[in-house]
């Protein structure tokens, strides 16, 4: 029982340093828009998702593409024995939650007041190797 926890736990531990987490948070971008960034580049090879980041309209992209070069450095520190250019890496989580929100007031007509909520987000982002049918 004991040897059988000791594979497990060994597995685990391999299994952890192919992963490489990067967390940006209190981004002053609204999760919404974030979220938009982050469907399209969910499951897609790194280097193709930093193509996608650079190329996109949005302005959450710019954002996504430094967190996305931050998981990545990330890697290649855990990671010392092995090249970036030999494995092949993905974009295997990435999840926007919610952040704090500034609340303003601006003038409204008539004497009244409305309520600006300024939203931010907390950006996930897990890199981790690619799973094709050989490693299964």
């Amino acid at each position: 029982m004991g040897a059988r926890k000791a594979q497990m736990a060994e597995r685990l531990k391999a299994e952890k340093k192919q992963k490489a987490i990067a967390i940006m948070r209190d981004c002053p971008t609204s999760p919404r828009k974030m979220r938009l960034v982050a469907d399209i580049i969910r499951g897609v090879e790194i280097n193709k998702a930093l193509g996608i980041l650079r190329y996109s309209k949005k302005e959450a992209s710019i954002r996504m593409e430094s967190l996305l070069k931050s998981a990545i450095a990330n890697w290649e520190a855990k990671n010392q024995g092995e090249r970036l250019e030999d494995t092949q890496l993905c974009v295997k989580e990435v999840f926007v939650d919610c952040g704090r929100m500034l609340k303003r007031i601006q003038a409204a007509p008539q004497g009244r007041a409305h309520r600006i909520r300024k939203r931010s987000n907390h950006v996930t982002l897990v890199v981790d190797k690619m799973v094709t049918a050989e490693n299964k």
